[in-house]
């Protein structure tokens, strides 16, 4: 499958409307009590964001989508949703809670005031919590197998955790005003962004029945597009303003954190980003033309301004 620029655009562009639409039909309604939590809630996950990792799941199910399914189109399509439903539930419970007072203590979050901000520190943090395990209920609720529903929770589950985000998060904190190596602070980003794009990768294969070799190319086309995702945030956070971003930028700096960017220098972080998405584009070989949107990912996030 090969997407013009246009076509991939206006792809993407109906993905992210599509799962904004699943994720206000899966968030509790903001009327239901405890009312300001649910508002909180929905205030977290809805109203922007590229949806890149909804994207992900997307693009990886289509590549695997068996030639001859059993399983009902509606079903597949259903447990695809669910999916990347639950994977932007985890990466907004992950922005609400590094952007409270005891992480990163910002105010801006995708062009709006941070969640504690518009609300409280209190009901940010529970909104967070709250997030977080009903992403685990909608995995539960996938329409596959129940072994693979089994190992997609506990992908998600790893990716979250000690040994993924929340370990990333940890180091990154205490890695602040220290001079890291390329090997520690890629340790650092394989864990806080790349295991969150991976398991959106991973789920995209699962909820489509993907079978071991397209699960190896998943794999390694993710590890190389995780690191290439953050080195890419390092670069934008140096060149990009708070109205691309939406959010502020420079403020890895101004905390004299390591990054990409101090480590390597603008310029060569820019080819290491380079040579990260050369080597996902090479990961996709064996999936073939059903790859297109993979690559056409990879393009985006290496090639994308804000």
């Amino acid at each position: 499958m090969s997407l013009s620029a246009v076509e991939f655009s206006a792809w993407l562009s109906e993905r992210a409307q599509h799962v904004e639409q699943v994720l206000a039909r899966v968030l509790p309604h903001e009327d239901a009590v405890p009312a300001r939590l649910h508002r909180a809630m929905r205030y977290s996950v809805l109203g922007g964001g590229k949806r890149v990792r909804a994207a992900l799941v997307f693009a990886a199910a289509h590549a695997c989508r068996p030639a001859l399914s059993t399983q009902p189109d509606a079903e597949c399509a259903w447990a695809q949703d669910l999916a990347a439903a639950a994977v932007e539930l985890v990466h907004a419970y992950s922005l609400v809670h590094d952007d409270l007072p005891c992480m990163d203590d910002d105010v801006l979050r995708r062009g709006r005031p941070t969640v504690h901000v518009q609300f409280d520190e209190a009901t940010a943090l529970l909104a967070g919590d709250a997030l977080q395990p009903l992403a685990f209920d909608l995995l539960a609720q996938m329409p596959i197998a129940p072994p693979l529903i089994v190992q997609a929770i506990r992908d998600l589950a790893q990716a979250a955790g000690s040994l993924g985000m929340a370990g990333g998060q940890a180091i990154d904190l205490e890695s602040v005003g220290k001079a890291l190596t390329q090997d520690a602070l890629q340790q650092m980003h394989v864990l806080k962004t790349g295991a969150l794009l991976a398991a959106s990768v991973s789920l995209g294969g699962l909820a489509s029945g993907a079978n071991a070799q397209q699960r190896s190319a998943l794999e390694a086309y993710s590890a190389a597009m995780g690191l290439a995702f953050q080195v890419i945030d390092d670069v934008l956070d140096v060149t990009a303003d708070s109205s691309q971003l939406g959010k502020t930028p420079g403020k890895d700096a101004a905390a004299n954190k390591p990054t990409y960017v101090t480590l390597m220098g603008l310029e060569q972080a820019r080819t290491f980003a380079g040579e990260l998405h050369q080597r996902a584009l090479a990961a996709l070989h064996p999936l073939g033309d059903s790859a297109g949107l993979l690559a056409g990912l990879a393009d985006f996030i290496v090639l994308r301004d804000h």
